[in-house]
């Protein structure tokens, strides 16, 4: 069964030491970093779509090997002219905490890709890069089209139900399962998984975020405000945990200073605070203040007893 499946989404992806190598396994000449322009796109979820249908998970993780080396075209042309990328890597993306409609933890088939910095390609890298082109597609074969309320092959008419309508409040959709092949993944305008295309696009790698903002000025002014919040935030924890071991010598737990100092390095601002408050607690019960000056019942009793020496 030929699926046609559109989608939209994705991450940065950088040129590193290993991708260059698995652009350089599908490439007949060794290529360099500077020679090459990196993207992902996210290529089809498990989230029931427009057409009613969607890929179960068990499908999504078949495909993902199936898709590498693949090219990246426009409008499922199948045409040597028309191709512009290729995958050169894959992965599934879990979001267990985000649902689907069908109930289960979402989880994406992320694709990187590579296009060459030729002339010819730069008007479509300066396309993604600027968002317009955005939504993919992606050509790929499955074995059953199953309907989600009896579980009944739809291809084959084993069942009355029918995509979208809603049957004792269960949803019918069809899942797409068993991962047979997959032939490309296409530009296109209109999505049917509206989730699914390139989101961000990254020509190369920055070895830091001052190299960054070198070639973006608009950068430099929220990097220095970065920075200035870097250092006051570290002179505070510095001193938070001065202040749990100071207070851990005083509560008497058994450890010296070295072992707290070791310690705190460890932890979180949430688990200094935590252990600042413990210890805290703990160093009072053990000191507890006293005013120098005494009153109520406690000075009542001590103006009785000097009574008797009163004429």
């Amino acid at each position: 069964m030929k699926i046609v499946k559109e989608s939209q989404g994705g991450a940065p992806a950088a040129v590193t030491g290993e991708d260059l190598a698995l652009i350089n396994a599908l490439a007949r000449k060794e290529l360099k970093a500077e020679e090459v322009y990196t993207f992902s796109v996210r290529l089809c979820d498990n989230e029931v779509d427009r057409d009613f249908e969607r890929f179960a998970p068990q499908t999504l993780e078949g495909l993902a090997g199936l898709f590498v080396g693949k090219s990246g075209i426009f409008d499922h042309q199948w045409s040597a002219r028309g191709q512009a990328a290729r995958i050169y890597k894959t992965e599934v993306v879990q979001e267990p905490e985000k649902l689907t409609r069908a109930g289960d933890g979402y989880c994406w088939l992320k694709g990187y890709a590579y296009m060459l910095r030729t002339d010819s390609a730069k008007d479509l890298i300066a396309e993604i890069e600027g968002g317009i082109k955005k939504e993919v597609s992606v050509g790929c074969a499955v074995e059953r089209s199953v309907c989600s309320v009896c579980g009944a092959d739809l291809r084959e008419g084993q069942c009355g139900h029918k995509k979208g309508e809603v049957y004792d409040g269960k949803l019918c959709y069809a899942s797409l399962e068993g991962a047979g092949d997959a032939y490309e993944f296409s530009f296109v305008a209109v999505p049917a998984q509206p989730a699914a295309g390139v989101v961000k696009s990254v020509g190369r790698g920055y070895a830091s975020l001052k190299e960054l903002a070198a070639e973006h000025p608009g950068c430099a002014v929220e990097l220095e405000k970065l920075e200035e919040e870097a250092v006051l935030g570290r002179g505070y924890l510095s001193e938070l945990k001065q202040e749990v071991v100071r207070l851990g010598l005083l509560a008497g737990m058994g450890l010296d200073h070295d072992t707290l100092v070791s310690m705190t390095d460890k932890l979180s601002r949430k688990e200094l605070l935590a252990m600042k408050e413990a210890y805290g607690r703990r160093a009072e019960e053990r000191y507890p203040l006293k005013t120098q000056l005494e009153y109520g019942e406690k000075a009542a009793l001590q103006n009785e007893k000097d009574q008797a020496f009163l004429i």
